[in-house]
């Protein structure tokens, strides 16, 4: 089977090409490397032993992403691509609405005129706002979004669901995840943020390898056991495994079908540098500064579902994160650019 990974060379992307080469199934990939490097693609191939396509396309040229619809015999696609940065998308919400709602309805017809009516998309635990309850099901209400990041992707569900209620031949599995970290046990591939990183362990990781000074954390007065927000981390190898198995999902032919990807525990802030000082060796300094808006006190799932209907669970712990996180970037302090 011929899958298509949108955003592939990215952070997740990369990692569930490995997992999509490791079980058998044909890949190409369409990036526009924008927030991404062509090398975390020769790593997989390094990796896996295997090859896969590249197109450097952005998902917003039709004509680019038609030949590479004439070239490939798709089957399913694999939607990453995305600006992803909670705090610039509210910044910048119209380069927000137009890359990630633009690009995908995009994508989406010229996936109609193939004939190909399988998607993945990659949607986030943000859809759920301020959650109504934790741990968090997929029965939970879908929320208020705080930011134009968490709209786009909150949109994009509602859109993938009408085209369905539309043309019932449209296959969609949405992927609501929490927060990937960690990296690939090889330390070839991993998160590589260009600038300031927006996320926490890139972040905690640069302050350990002495490229940032100290840690930002933003507020220590949450309703949580030490104050600090309290999130679900998940391993991206864990995840990328997710959707592997949400292709063999499309198989059903379920219509549309809706999974957390998390492992249903919930760290803080002050666990994450905890166990991240323990897997380095090393202090990593922090201040503590005003809470960030948009952010909220506590969010971690139930994955029950995605354990009976894709037989799926995240094998890999907080400690195991830290240290594949650590060896990804002691032996690539630069990223892909060493």
């Amino acid at each position: 089977m011929s899958v298509l990974v949108t955003g592939g060379a990215g952070f997740i992307g990369s990692h569930t090409c490995v997992e999509l080469l490791n079980a058998g199934y044909d890949v190409a990939v369409v990036d526009n490397l924008y927030n991404a490097s062509e090398k975390s693609l020769e790593r997989v191939k390094e990796i896996t032993g295997k090859d896969l396509r590249f197109y450097k396309v952005d998902i917003r040229d039709r004509e680019a992403l038609s030949e590479v619809f004439d070239k490939e015999d798709v089957e399913a696609v694999i939607h990453f691509a995305g600006l992803k940065a909670v705090g610039e998308s509210v910044h910048k919400p119209l380069e927000y609405y137009e890359n990630n709602i633009g690009g995908t309805i995009n994508l989406c017809d010229v996936m109609r005129n193939h004939g190909v009516k399988n998607i993945i998309f990659s949607s986030s635990a943000t859809v759920y706002g301020d959650p109504a309850f934790i741990p968090i099901t997929e029965e939970c209400p879908k929320g208020t979004c705080t930011n134009p990041y968490g709209w786009t992707k909150w949109m994009l569900e509602q859109i993938l669901t009408d085209l369905h209620t539309a043309d019932p031949e449209w296959n969609v599995v949405l992927l609501r995840y929490f927060n990937p970290i960690g990296a690939h046990k090889s330390g070839l591939i991993g998160e590589d943020p260009k600038g300031i990183p927006n996320n926490l362990m890139p972040y905690i990781t640069q302050v350990a390898i002495g490229k940032l000074e100290r840690l930002g954390v933003f507020g220590n007065d949450y309703d949580t056991p030490d104050g600090t927000g309290v999130r679900d981390y998940i391993h991206v190898v864990d995840l990328a495994v997710g959707h592997v198995r949400a292709v063999e999902k499309l198989k059903e032919k379920a219509g549309v079908s809706i999974y957390n990807l998390g492992t249903g525990n919930g760290y803080s802030v002050l666990d994450m540098v905890k166990a991240f000082e323990k897997a380095c060796g090393k202090e990593i300094p922090y201040e503590i500064k005003p809470r960030r808006a948009g952010d909220i006190a506590t969010c971690y799932c139930d994955a029950t579902k995605a354990k009976e209907e894709l037989h799926w669970v995240a094998e890999r712990g907080l400690a195991e994160m830290c240290e594949d996180a650590w060896r990804w970037q002691s032996q690539n302090p630069n990223g892909y650019n060493d």
